[in-house]
C-alpha cells in the first residue's frame, strides 16, 4: 500500500517518504511484547530512462502480510521471523500471530519502528505506543497515523539533471561488481516492479482456500466471485 502512494508521487515527478503506524506486532530490541507496528516505510524518486527508486520494507525480518500468507496456504514460516506467544521461534504461522514479529537487523530495525512511530503517530496526535487497533477488530476506530511527505527536485535543480543523476545511480549500483555466486543485483524496488509487469501479463496466483476466502467475502457484499483462469 504505501509503494502504491509513493508511486502516484512518482507519477508526478516528485520524490516521496512514507510512514505509518499500525497495531502492535513487534517487540522493541531486548523485549518481548507487542508494542510497536509492523507496517512498512517507503520512499521513491523518479528516474529519467532507467527504473525508479522505489523502497518499500516492514521494520520486522518479513512483512505480517507473509504470516498470514503461510498461514492461509497451511505453509512453515522461516525460524528467524517471529516468536510464539510463550517466547520462542517458530516454524507455524498461526503460532507466530499469537507471538510477535522479530525486527530486521536486532535494534536497528527496532529503531525504525519506533523513529515511524514519532513522525506517524505521536506527531498527527493519533494512536501510538501499541495502542493502534487491530484491522480485524471492527470495536473501535483504529486511529492509525500516517506521515507523507512529497518533494519536487526542481526546487533543487534542473528536472532532467536530476533525473539523469538518478539514471547514473542506477547504472552504478546494477552496474558494480558482483560477489561470488550472484547474477544479477537489483537496484532497490526493481524485482517488484517486473513482478508487477509478470502479474499484469499473466494474472495473480492463488491458492484455493485464498479463493475461497475471497468468495466468502463476495457473498457478504453482494458481488461477483473471482474469476479463476
Amino acid at each position: 500500500m504505501s509503494a502504491w502512494i509513493v508511486q502516484q508521487a512518482l507519477d508526478a515527478g516528485m520524490m516521496s517518504l512514507v510512514f505509518t503506524n499500525s497495531s502492535p506486532a513487534l517487540p522493541v530490541w531486548g523485549g518481548r511484547e507487542k508494542l510497536m507496528g509492523v507496517s512498512p516505510l517507503a520512499c521513491g524518486a523518479p528516474a529519467g530512462k532507467e527504473k525508479p527508486f522505489i523502497l518499500d520494507m516492514a521494520p520486522s525480518i518479513a512483512a505480517r502480510g507473509k504470516i498470514y500468507k503461510a498461514a492461509r496456504r497451511g505453509e512453515k514460516i522461516p525460524a528467524d521471523w517471529a516468536l510464539d506467544g510463550e517466547g520462542r521461534q517458530t516454524e507455524d504461522p498461526n503460532r507466530a500471530l499469537e507471538g510477535v514479529m522479530l525486527p530486521m537487523g536486532g535494534p536497528k530495525g527496532s529503531a525504525l519502528a519506533v523513529m515511524m512511530d514519532v513522525f506517524s503517530g505521536v506527531l498527527s496526535g493519533s494512536a501510538f505506543a501499541g495502542h493502534v487497533t487491530g484491522p480485524y477488530d471492527p470495536s473501535k476506530p483504529a486511529d492509525v497515523g500516517h506521515f507523507l511527505v512529497a518533494i519536487k527536485p526542481d526546487l533543487f535543480m534542473g528536472l532532467d539533471d536530476f533525473k539523469e543523476r538518478m539514471d547514473y545511480l542506477y547504472q552504478r549500483v546494477i552496474g558494480s561488481e558482483k560477489m561470488a555466486g550472484v547474477d544479477r543485483i537489483y537496484y532497490p524496488g526493481e524485482i517488484e516492479q517486473i513482478t508487477h509487469e509478470e502479474r499484469v501479463k499473466t494474472g495473480i496466483p492463488f491458492v484455493q482456500a485464498e479463493i475461497d476466502s475471497l468468495n466468502k467475502e463476495a457473498d457478504k457484499v453482494g458481488v461477483e466471485h473471482l474469476v479463476v483462469s
